[in-house]
């Protein structure tokens, strides 16, 4: 069997809102800059966090990749950026086409080696999502769900954690509210995004202090909850935040600082006495395996869709496991990502991410996929990695 086509599809729709779609963002680090830290949310691109047409509809737009051999077989992956779509048609697909697709192992090897001075950032997405691609077609060519053929399931559904970027931060009373409506819907943890960072002073302090006073009040004393800082504090600042909120017991504070500066998650883990997540910016077995040199992180959070894809992760969980800490997905992709800690110990595993409203965006263009019954994703019983795409609510398409 050979690969004849690698095609990347692009594709657009209308997705139902309740009102804007997008209430508040989180903290950048670049908003260092007051002209970055006075804007306001994601919407603004289609093929971002969309636009928003009026108060009942958001134009969204997205990219997936088919990987089509000369048995009829196929496998796609997605949905992903158009700056990803390019490294996948200028680099990826000549090199590719008329090669093995069950070959996954030789074709990861083949893309890192050729794409020297790619290997993070948006050739490591297109390495990623060819790569999940393969283990779709892999799993239809073979009639299984992927996360049998790699000797799963370990557990028939993963407990998730609803993810709450992009809802309000600012406002208690609806903080609060929504908190409490997630809670009621099954969910045993949330993890939610300070808006605030060092520019902000001490007021940006204040209210992010207000914000995890707000969920532990509201969600009670033995509920999980996560706090994301999105790569965006510093060392003191995150030490003065830690002091004011520990009494509050979050079950981790992520990614306080921007990747590179692993130094700084070294001094943060032996300061503070909350654990500290990250390293979903960063990329394949070797990132992850410097901050592993280090001890500096309690928590590991692989992105399946960013890292070097489903293959990649199975070889981070296998590091992080021998080192003895805790590995979960971060949450871009549902659909990999239930692949994956299904197949994981719930020990290595115990929670997958569950991106509340990215999801909305990212699962609207398949047919039934998997999302959570009261707080848990079961094992998707069907074959391949992704359910098939829902041509009823694409609008707009074209092949790049």
């Amino acid at each position: 069997m050979k690969i004849v086509a690698l095609r990347v599809r692009r594709v657009e729709g209308t997705l139902t809102t309740d009102g804007p779609f997008w209430e508040e963002r989180l903290c950048r680090p670049v908003d260092v800059y007051p002209e970055f830290r006075d804007r306001g949310t994601f919407e603004g691109r289609v093929d971002e966090g969309g636009i928003q047409l009026d108060e009942r509809r958001l134009r969204i737009a997205a990219y997936f990749v088919i990987v089509e051999t000369d048995e009829g077989v196929w496998g796609h992956a997605g949905p992903f950026r158009e700056p990803c779509a390019r490294y996948v048609v200028t680099a990826l697909r000549p090199l590719l086409v008329g090669r093995d697709p069950l070959a996954s192992e030789q074709l990861w090897d083949l893309m890192h080696r050729t794409l020297v001075h790619g290997r993070q950032g948006e050739a490591m997405f297109a390495v990623s999502v060819v790569d999940c691609a393969l283990w779709d077609l892999k799993g239809r060519w073979l009639g299984q769900p992927v996360w049998r053929l790699l000797g799963g399931p370990t557990r028939p559904a993963t407990p998730a954690y609803a993810s709450m970027l992009g809802f309000d931060v600012l406002d208690p009373g609806r903080v609060a509210e929504r908190a409490l409506a997630f809670k009621e819907r099954g969910f045993r943890a949330q993890k939610w995004f300070f808006r605030h960072g060092p520019a902000s002073g001490p007021e940006g302090l204040a209210k992010n202090v207000e914000l995890v006073r707000t969920l532990r009040r509201t969600l009670g004393d033995d509920y999980a909850i996560m706090l994301d800082c999105w790569q965006s504090f510093d060392y003191p600042y995150l030490l003065a935040l830690a002091e004011r909120i520990e009494d509050y017991r979050p079950t981790w504070i992520e990614e306080p600082a921007m990747p590179d500066r692993i130094a700084t998650y070294r001094k943060i883990k032996e300061r503070v006495r909350i654990p500290i997540a990250g390293a979903e910016h960063d990329y394949t077995r070797w990132g992850m395996l410097r901050f592993l040199e280090k001890d500096a992180l309690d928590i590991y959070q692989p992105d399946p869709f960013w890292c070097g894809g489903l293959s990649e992760t199975l070889k981070i969980a296998a590091l992080t496991s021998a080192h003895d800490v805790i590995c979960i997905p971060h949450g871009h992709s549902t659909p990999v990502n239930t692949t994956f800690s299904v197949l994981q110990s719930p020990m290595l595993t115990p929670w997958q991410e569950y991106l509340v409203k990215w999801n909305e965006i990212h699962l609207f263009w398949f047919r039934d996929p998997p999302v959570p019954i009261d707080g848990t994703i079961a094992a998707d019983p069907r074959a391949g990695l992704f359910p098939e795409l829902d041509e009823g609510r694409i609008e707009l398409s074209e092949d790049l």
